[in-house]
């Protein structure tokens, strides 16, 4: 036993020994940066104690009318649970639940002014017929919804406070990196303010909540009533707005979602000037650049924002842009996606001249545009899209007006084509401004079919080359044919006008 005892005494000196060695220097000594490198920040207790009373609990309240006419149940009278059953269905009123219901919820939000601007979420304070601010000292005040952006889900308050309010300044969110440091301050599950840290997980995220989507997505808990919270740096520069959450239970799972500051604030200063957003707009309709569209057009690779159509009237209908132009850089921003263009345009300033980068024939070439304002071009597009747009099908089916079919046709790449004359443009009710080839009848499990072309559609180009007649759409594909190509890009124009750029399959 005392061998045993005097081995592991031995044992242990020998392990100190060591252990001393690697840390004060020798063959394996651990480097002098790694010993001193911390797992995170020390501590955020004096940054978050500058940043608390800047953020703010925000309170709303809708009147929703009810139209429902079921029975109330009934409970004995003198029951322990007839309080709440009279609470819950006949309200404070104690008529029936068709008089109307208030619904509450709860959100966050930060001071951006002192004088009393608010910054939230749009969809915190959404539909609500009353808005109330609390803050951290206890003290609560009445709010004016200012402006809202939906695209962005932000939105503006504006108190009117006996003092200034204490307010927390905007960083540059495009300096933050994949592993900064991040704090979300917030009112989770109507808690109060709590304090979360975490680090950046990603940028530029694409998570389908809007066209300008560019979220930056972080592993600091972000909960319900987080929504309209700041995330901050470590200088205490809020960085983004927490807006969203990816979680099958309701609370964090560590995949949060925040607006950068980039796009944000200048939408802030717009709705605090302006009540409302003013943004840039370019007037084009566009598509992805596929690998098979940037092969067909001759493109090393597949990017940029291929143009599918040009506005009526818009800024760029003047021939600067053209159709089947594909965009790659805007004001000395790279386009290396089509979702990059409309967010790019967007946070430039309406009248600006801008630099576009395009390519055009498989030249490259630079233009010169002076952006109108989105906000007047959705009114000019959206009465041309409904034009567009009236009676057009979803991919895979054949318009009800398609049965009846000019007698000859011509069959290519599984699409039977014909010259468009007078009789197809009133058989499928074809708009006098399409001018192409028509396409008769699709066969099933063909390349065409695949690519959801249907009888009605129109060829108006093939390899962004015009064709007129039948023979030519038969000429221009044995040619691509003679030159081993895999596709042929053609634009397609649906019986109502709608452009759009596909790839059909050479078999």
């Amino acid at each position: 036993m005392a061998l045993k005892m005097r081995s592991s005494v031995a044992h242990a000196a020998l392990a100190l020994a060591v252990s001393f060695s690697l840390v004060a220097g020798g063959p394996f000594a651990v480097p002098a940066a790694a010993q001193v490198k911390p797992n995170g920040p020390e501590s955020v207790a004096d940054l978050a104690e500058n940043l608390l009373d800047a953020v703010v609990n925000i309170s709303t309240s809708q009147n929703v009318k009810s139209d429902d006419k079921a029975p109330i149940p009934q409970v004995p009278e003198g029951s322990p649970f007839q309080d709440f059953f009279d609470e819950f269905f006949k309200g404070e009123g104690g008529e029936g639940s068709n008089q109307g219901q208030t619904v509450n919820s709860l959100g966050s939000g930060f001071v951006i002014d002192p004088s009393g601007f608010i910054a939230t979420n749009n969809h915190v304070i959404e539909g609500a017929d009353d808005i109330e601010v609390n803050f951290a000292n206890g003290s609560k005040l009445k709010a004016k919804l200012v402006g809202t952006d939906p695209k962005t889900d932000l939105a503006l308050l504006k108190v009117e406070p006996k003092s200034p309010l204490k307010a927390v300044p905007f960083g540059d969110s495009r300096t933050m990196r994949i592993g900064d440091w991040v704090m979300a301050i917030g009112n989770p599950f109507g808690l109060g303010g709590s304090v979360t840290v975490g680090i950046i997980s990603a940028r530029g995220r694409n998570i389908n909540a809007g066209p300008y989507d560019n979220f930056i997505q972080t592993d600091a808990a972000i909960n319900r009533g987080n929504s309209g919270g700041p995330l901050f740096n470590m200088k205490g520069e809020v960085i983004g707005i927490n807006t969203a959450i990816i979680s099958p239970s309701g609370g964090s799972i560590g995949i949060g979602f925040s607006v950068p500051t980039e796009l944000a604030q200048n939408i802030f200063m717009q709705l605090r000037d302006f009540g409302e957003t003013r943004r840039g707009w370019l007037g084009v309709r566009i598509q992805p650049v596929t690998d098979d569209i940037a092969e067909s057009i001759g493109m090393s690779e597949a990017k940029g924002a291929l143009v599918a159509g040009i506005i009526k009237g818009g800024p760029v209908d003047n021939g600067s842009i053209m159709t089947g132009d594909v965009i790659t850089r805007f004001d000395g921003k790279d386009v290396d996606e089509m979702r990059d263009l409309p967010r790019v345009v967007a946070e430039s300033p309406v009248g600006k001249a801008v630099d576009v980068v395009l390519l055009r024939d498989g030249k490259e070439m630079t233009v010169k545009v002076t952006l109108g304002r989105l906000e007047d071009g959705e009114k000019q597009a959206e009465g041309d899209e409904v034009t567009q747009d009236e009676g057009t099908t979803e991919e895979g089916t054949t318009p009800e007006t398609g049965e009846a079919q000019p007698s000859k046709a011509d069959m290519v790449l599984g699409m039977g084509i014909s010259d468009l004359g007078e009789e197809a443009r009133k058989t499928f009710e074809i708009v006098e401004s399409v001018k192409g080839v028509v396409i008769t009848e699709v066969a099933p499990d063909s390349a065409a079919a695949e690519r959801g072309i249907v009888p009605g559609d129109v060829i108006v180009e093939i390899g962004q080359e015009a064709v007129a007649t039948a023979e030519e759409v038969k000429a221009r594909i044995a040619k691509l044919k003679s030159e081993d190509r895999r596709n042929a890009l053609m634009m397609i124009a649906n019986r109502t006008g709608a452009l759009r750029y596909i790839t059909v399959r050479i078999d």
